[in-house]
């Protein structure tokens, strides 16, 4: 561990995702992952051990986790995890001055006031995705519904089978990033006679398997048809994102940040600049 460390606590740590933020940052020596939190009770208060069996990590329950935060001097919390807890967590975040990155989805509105709210106390970012490849899909889109405006547009998300919402929160931002340059309607698949109308976006959902995420746009007209598709095939994509933004933030000042700024920064893959990337 080095004096620029970021100490890193992961919210929903027993999760898929949550396992997946820490087997990233066990490969990265810019970050070290000290604390987990978990509702699991069997785990609450036990040290978890890594692969080559050190003990790393301590493992409380939300209800011990505000004390946790401040005993074991976190920098960032990197939450996966359920959206009926997000708010408290950013409540404790906010008390215990540590900055917060959040890829929890189906929010509602009262939690993510909660979040804006922490933001005016402690650095923030909420993001549907962390993948770069889904931040470079949203920026191709923007570029396409400029230059190809009247086009019909389909979304199709695919997820795997455990997935609790729906649309996924990536579809969602792709649907409001098209809403930022047409006025539409969402139809969330169709049945029987329906034809297609001129103002909507067709919205289709897939559930199966164990797969990680894919996200595709078609737009259409004029005798052609472009499609924008991202595939993650490891959710590894997902937490290399959200730890090099844990780092991006880690020591800003209070403030509702995006993820736009954090990969605009010069922060490249695992936290590395250009300059400093092996070639």
């Amino acid at each position: 561990m080095t004096a620029s460390t970021t100490r890193l606590a992961i919210n929903g740590v027993a999760g898929r995702m949550g396992r997946a933020v820490r087997a990233v940052a066990v490969e990265r020596e810019d970050v070290t992952v000290v604390l987990g939190i978990t509702p699991t009770r069997e785990d609450n208060g036990r040290q978890a051990t890594d692969a080559a069996g050190s003990e790393t990590m301590a493992v409380v329950s939300p209800s011990n986790r505000r004390d946790a935060l401040q005993r074991h001097e976190i920098d960032v919390v990197v939450d996966f995890s359920a959206p009926d807890g997000v708010a408290g967590l950013a409540a404790d975040c906010a008390v215990e001055d540590v900055a917060l990155i959040s890829g929890t989805t189906g929010l509602d509105g009262e939690t993510k006031a909660a979040l804006r709210e922490a933001s005016e106390t402690v650095p923030v970012i909420h993001a549907t995705n962390f993948s770069r490849g889904i931040y470079a899909l949203v920026d191709a889109l923007e570029a396409a519904l400029g230059t190809l405006p009247g086009y019909d547009i389909e979304v199709l998300e695919t997820h795997h089978r455990g997935k609790q919402d729906a649309p996924s929160g990536t579809a969602k931002t792709i649907l409001e990033t098209i809403g930022e340059h047409r006025d539409f309607e969402t139809v969330h698949g169709r049945e029987g006679i329906q034809p297609r109308t001129e103002d909507e976006v067709g919205m289709l959902v897939r559930r199966a398997g164990g797969v990680r995420g894919e996200h595709e746009v078609l737009l259409a007209g004029n005798d052609e048809v472009l499609m924008l598709t991202h595939r993650a095939e490891d959710r590894g994509v997902f937490a290399s994102g959200a730890v090099d933004a844990a780092v991006w933030l880690a020591g800003r000042d209070a403030d509702w940040y995006t993820l736009d700024s954090a990969f605009q920064s010069g922060l490249r893959v695992d936290g590395k600049t250009d300059g400093q990337r092996e070639t």
